[in-house]
C-alpha cells in the first residue's frame, strides 16, 4: 500500500502543494493511504480526489481574514519580509468573549466545511480513500488520529478545523467532552501511524529544511518570542518522529522518500500572503521535478489497472 503524508507548516502548504502536484499528475503515483497533520490534512482530501486545481486555487488564493475571525497579531510588510506584532486590543476582545487564547480561527471552520462538501466527502468513502488526521487531546495528554472512512462529514471537518489550529494563536476546539489542539503539537511527521494502517512504501513531504541551521532575526517582542519558544519546541520534537519513522520503515523493509524544503520560506506560517503562497506552490513543484525526473517516475501502462502501477 502507498501512502503520502504531509506535515504541519500552515501557509508553507502551498509548497507541499505544488510537490504533491507533480508526484500525483505528473509521476501518476497512485496512493491509497494519506496521513496528515494541521496544513497536511487540509491538503489530502482534495488531493485523494484528485481535486489538485481547487486546492491550489484556495491555497493561492487565501488571505488572512479567510483564517482568523479574531486576528491575534498586527502585521506590517517590510523589504525584507514582515514585522508581526501582538494586536493586544483583538488579544483582550478574544480575552472578553471568553476565549483562552490570543486570536480565534472560525473563519478557517468555515472555509473547511465549504471547501470539502459533504458531496466530495461522501465520494472519498465511497472510493476508499483513506485520509487519516492527526490531532492533539490536550485534556488527556495523547496524540489521536481520526480516518475519513470512520467519520461524518461535520467529525471530519471537525478533526480537520483542530488539527491545523496553532494554539493560542488560534483557537481551542472542544469535543465530546475533550479540548483539541494542532496535531503538530503530538506527531508532525505521522510516519508510524502510516505504517500502522499498512504502508509499505511512503512519500513524506516535510515543511521544514532537513539541516536546522539557520539564524533567525533577533527578537524584539513578546510575540516573537513566544512563538520562536514554540517554534524551538516543535523542531526538536520534528526530528525525534523523522528519526522514530525511519527506523521503524528501516526495520520492516519500508521504503521511504523524503521531501523536505530546500530553503527557508518563511519564519511565520501563520502569515497567508496569496503572492507567497502562488509563488510557493510553483516552487514546490519544480522542486519536486528536480527531486525526480520524469524517467523515475510510476507511469501506467495499457496494462496497467486502477491499483497498480509500474516502475521503469
Amino acid at each position: 500500500m502507498r501512502a503520502l503524508i504531509i506535515s504541519g507548516g500552515g501557509s508553507k502548504g502551498a509548497f507541499a502543494g505544488g510537490i504533491a502536484e507533480y508526484l500525483i499528475n505528473d509521476c501518476c503515483n497512485q496512493y491509497e493511504l494519506y496521513v496528515g497533520c494541521s496544513t497536511g490534512c487540509l491538503l489530502l482530501p482534495h488531493l485523494a480526489l484528485g481535486k489538485i486545481e481547487k486546492i491550489k486555487k484556495i491555497y493561492t488564493s487565501v488571505s488572512q481574514e479567510d483564517i482568523f475571525s479574531i486576528s491575534p497579531f498586527i502585521i506590517k510588510k517590510t523589504k525584507d519580509g514582515y514585522d508581526t506584532k501582538i494586536n493586544h486590543f483583538n488579544s483582550v476582545l478574544s480575552f472578553i468573549k471568553g476565549c483562552p487564547t490570543f486570536g480565534e480561527s472560525l473563519n478557517l471552520k468555515k472555509l473547511i466545511k465549504k471547501s470539502i462538501t459533504k458531496e466530495e466527502f461522501d465520494q472519498l468513502q465511497a472510493e476508499n480513500k483513506k485520509v487519516i488526521v492527526t490531532v492533539s487531546n490536550l485534556s488527556l495528554n495523547q496524540i489521536e488520529y481520526y480516518n475519513s472512512i470512520d467519520c461524518t462529514h461535520d467529525d471530519f471537518c471537525d478533526w480537520a478545523w483542530a488539527s491545523s489550529n496553532y494554539t493560542p494563536f488560534m483557537s481551542l476546539m472542544t469535543k465530546n467532552g475533550f479540548q483539541y489542539a494542532d496535531g503538530g503539537f503530538g506527531n508532525f511527521v505521522p510516519i508510524s501511524c502510516a505504517i500502522e494502517n499498512g504502508a509499505t512504501e511512503i512519500d513524506v513531504i516535510i515543511l521544514e529544511n532537513e539541516v536546522q541551521s539557520l539564524h533567525f532575526p533577533d527578537i524584539k517582542n513578546a510575540f516573537s518570542l513566544l512563538f520562536r519558544t514554540f517554534q524551538f519546541m516543535k523542531n526538536t520534537n520534528n526530528s525525534k518522529d523523522i528519526i522514530i519513522g525511519k527506523l521503524i520503515g528501516l526495520n520492516q523493509n519500508i521504503k521511504i522518500n523524503f521531501y523536505f524544503t530546500p530553503e527557508q520560506l518563511t519564519d511565520n506560517p501563520l502569515i497567508f500572503d496569496p503572492v507567497e503562497m502562488s509563488k510557493w506552490w510553483k516552487a514546490g513543484y519544480e522542486y519536486a521535478k528536480s527531486r525526480q525526473p520524469d524517467s523515475f517516475c510510476h507511469v501506467p501502462t495499457k496494462e496497467t489497472t486502477q491499483n497498480e502501477v509500474v516502475e521503469d
